[in-house]
């Protein structure tokens, strides 16, 4: 199908406001045909958002018909990588979302927009592949899930190490008893920001380049002075966008802890943030080192700490007859023999994906199981927000992870973010 014209795409624009017709106006309700390609429009395409179009690329049943960006240079790169020409280049992701002819769309916007764009894109009857974490804040997160359970999507979220062989046969150990009864968890995480470009987040404001839309990147967040050192992947060292590598790799972590211990359906009801710090000047003033202990009702206790030895990054399982270290690649144990059993046909088998980008083709096309759904993912990151909160008020908090909420009310006006009213979703 051609894309819609450019007069239908203004007209769209001035009546959809944030959020997007229901899938059913647009007359795509239904699943991909089996055999079709899965027609796929990427919104974001940093370092990451690139990085995910490359993989979706290749495989053989993708097809990139739309990229988008607020950032021109970025659009002029992404579109010469998928053989794109100009028409099918976008600053706006809702006029990408207006198109009949997208199946499914890509997020890798920064944080503080991936609820917008997700909800708008299931509302719009497009699956979706999106960027951890899930959402900027707890009710944003729920909200995501709403919308795709409510208007049956497929979401799958970038915490890829879901479809990692030893990141499973970890968690497949340690859910089976291989270690013994679980006792704690132990999440090591970077510390000192890595930043791009580089910025010290003491810049003065400068003007806005003519290639950028800043007031669109801004979007939900509130208006604030340009400087390039806030923007792109820095974004992720400002705490209004990001609480730095509580999410950022926690998001990963974090995700994988719940995994292994087999709680993916709830969060931690008790949580304390210690040992917080920030730089003492500058924009960069998300947590920079910290040290976050969590309870899980089970009595699992998890600890995530940031540290400069990279060899202590990734998920440790201890239990009381032995332990599992992971992250990607790494699998070691405190006896080989834990690692060189073979599980039994009565052992908990976990879901099995051996590439995060073509499970989520392979859902969209088939409408079966993704490795990291949306509630999985929105576990994962209320267990990241949750330690934000608590290094934010610097002291230790309670949760309900049934209603998601915290027994401390000065902590529930942290459940959603301050977003411009253009912006604002329903909490």
């Amino acid at each position: 199908m051609h894309p819609a014209s450019p007069i239908s795409r203004r007209q769209f624009i001035k009546s959809a406001g944030p959020f997007i017709v229901a899938a059913s106006t647009l007359g795509r309700a239904g699943a991909v045909a089996p055999n079709s390609k899965v027609r796929l429009a990427c919104i974001g395409l940093g370092g990451q958002g690139t990085g995910n179009m490359r993989a979706l690329m290749g495989d053989e049943r993708v097809q990139v018909v739309a990229v988008c960006d607020v950032d021109g240079q970025h659009r002029e790169a992404a579109a010469k990588i998928a053989g794109l020409k100009e028409g099918d280049t976008y600053r706006d992701f809702r006029e990408v979302l207006a198109r009949s002819d997208v199946d499914a769309v890509m997020n890798a916007t920064p944080d503080f927009w991936h609820s917008n764009v997700a909800i708008a894109a299931a509302k719009a009857g497009k699956d979706l592949y999106s960027e951890k974490p899930l959402g900027a804040s707890i009710a944003e997160g729920r909200a995501i899930c709403r919308a795709v359970e409510q208007n049956k999507r497929i979401l799958q979220c970038g915490t890829w190490r879901r479809s990692g062989l030893k990141v499973r046969m970890a968690c497949e150990r340690v859910r089976n008893g291989y270690i013994g009864q679980l006792k704690e968890i132990e999440v090591g995480v970077p510390g000192k920001f890595a930043i791009r470009g580089g910025y010290t987040g003491t810049e003065a404001t400068e003007p806005v380049p003519a290639h950028f839309d800043y007031q669109m990147w801004l979007g939900p967040a509130a208006d604030r002075p340009y400087t390039a050192a806030r923007c792109h992947f820095n974004f992720r060292w400002v705490d209004e966008y990001a609480p730095g590598y509580i999410t950022d790799w926690g998001a990963h972590f974090l995700d994988v802890a719940q995994w292994g211990a087999g709680m993916d359906d709830t969060t931690p009801v008790e949580v304390s943030a210690t040992e917080v710090k920030h730089r003492d000047k500058g924009i960069y003033d998300a947590p920079e080192s910290f040290r976050i202990e969590y309870r899980y009702a089970s009595g699992v206790r998890v600890v995530m700490f940031s540290t400069e030895d990279k060899a202590a990054w990734g998920t440790k399982f201890i239990g009381s007859e032995g332990w599992i270290f992971t992250e990607a690649e790494v699998l070691k144990a405190s006896d080989d023999n834990i690692l060189r059993a073979k599980l039994k046909d009565s052992d908990v088998h976990l879901f099995e994906s051996k590439n995060h980008h073509r499970n989520f083709v392979d859902a969209v096309l088939s409408r079966g199981q993704v490795a990291a759904t949306a509630e999985i993912a929105q576990r994962a990151a209320t267990t990241c927000h949750i330690g934000t909160i608590s290094a934010k008020l610097g002291k230790p908090l309670k949760f309900d992870p049934k209603a998601e909420r915290f027994e401390d009310e000065e902590a529930n006006k942290h459940l959603i973010r301050p977003m411009r009213e253009a912006w604002t979703i329903a909490s």
